[in-house]
């Protein structure tokens, strides 16, 4: 079906977070507290292109990285990016581009950043909430409803327009390979994004039985071999996103969203609306995903078959909390070894 006929997300540094309460009064919530590290810094091998500092934002030479930064995810913020760093081969020719809510505490952010990565090349991007919210419907897990979650979906308005490529990522991750790698996948003539696909995945049940039984709706995929795809990890062509205008049509299926209930899932449905069987697919070595259980219980996985480069907390249960919470998974020790947190008695706040 045509996208036209649809309806009209070692130094201390003190990281502060105010949150507010949402009533008229707005009166501030008690002060919550974290210490990290100073990570390492990193250099690049012999062989890696030489980029000038101040023009590493641009360059076409740099690995473009788009990531959401916010206090409740900050933490698995800073293990993905120095797992990022301590795999790259090339790691001072990344390029970080955070994306921030306009109602966080983006100075507090940049200082967090920057006091663990002194060394790190990025800018804060600050997202206007109102752009999203009132497109925004209710899904099966609250965390899913942030309107920072949706930011991957205007990350061609965000960008400068000399950023023509980007690789997406979601703080809930590590990578244990070199992201070169990943971000080098072929896009191929016509593809707007490459990510993991998983064709044996129950694609039906990523929308509601009112979405299949409609007879207009049921042939969005007709002339496409859709299959599932994590939007946590995509290569994402730019310059092909902005000549499609590519966020409207993904507006326009939350629009009717908004109408008529066609999904449950938050930001991950209008993705496969518009692109899925159209993708370049990425190895699945850079996904492995799901490792937070499911979104509703969250309980402990295993790995996929196959060798691993990139893992993925998607689900409800997060590493940093049940490790808090101590009841762990086996696979939450890999994260940890990337966890910066200084004090471990933080990790009871």
């Amino acid at each position: 079906m045509s996208q036209s006929l649809v309806f009209h997300f070692l130094h201390l540094l003190t990281f502060t977070i105010f949150s507010f309460a949402a009533n008229a009064t707005a009166a501030a919530t008690p002060i919550i507290t974290q210490q990290f590290k100073e990570a390492s810094e990193f250099h690049n091998s012999p062989d890696c292109p030489v980029i000038i500092t101040t023009s590493i934002l641009c360059s076409d030479q740099a690995v473009h990285v788009a990531m959401t930064l916010d206090k409740p995810y900050i933490r698995g913020s800073m293990a993905a990016i120095f797992s990022m760093l301590q795999h790259s081969s090339c790691p001072q020719n990344i390029a970080f581009h955070f994306v921030v809510s306009d109602t966080g505490n983006a100075s507090l952010l940049r200082s967090t950043i920057s006091s663990s990565f002194p060394y790190l090349k990025f800018r804060l991007y600050p997202f206007d909430d109102s752009t999203v919210s009132r497109l925004i419907s209710t899904s099966i897990r609250s965390a899913l409803d942030c309107p920072l979650n949706y930011a991957r979906s205007y990350l061609a308005d965000l960008l400068p327009l000399c950023v023509r490529r980007v690789l997406y990522l979601d703080s809930d991750l590590v990578l244990v390979d070199d992201i070169a790698l990943l971000a080098a996948t072929q896009l191929g003539e016509n593809s707007v994004l490459a990510a993991p696909e998983y064709c044996k995945a129950n694609f039906i049940s990523y929308f509601t039985p009112t979405f299949w039984s409609n007879p207009w709706l049921s042939l969005t995929f007709s002339n496409r071999k859709a299959c599932y795809f994590n939007t946590g990890v995509m290569v994402i062509d730019l310059d092909r996103w902005r000549e499609g205008d590519y966020t409207r049509k993904i507006e326009e299926w939350m629009e009717l969203q908004k109408r008529v209930r066609i999904y449950e899932l938050g930001s991950l449905p209008p993705f496969l609306l518009v692109f899925a069987g159209n993708i370049a697919p990425a190895d699945r070595r850079w996904n492995q995903h799901g490792l937070g259980g499911d979104n509703i219980k969250g309980l402990c996985r295993d790995l996929h078959p196959g060798p691993v480069s990139l893992l993925h907390w998607s689900g409800k249960g997060k590493p940093w909390a049940r490790l808090d919470a101590k009841r762990p998974c086996p696979l939450d020790a890999l994260w940890l070894s990337y966890d910066l947190l200084e004090d471990v008695n933080q990790r009871n706040l």
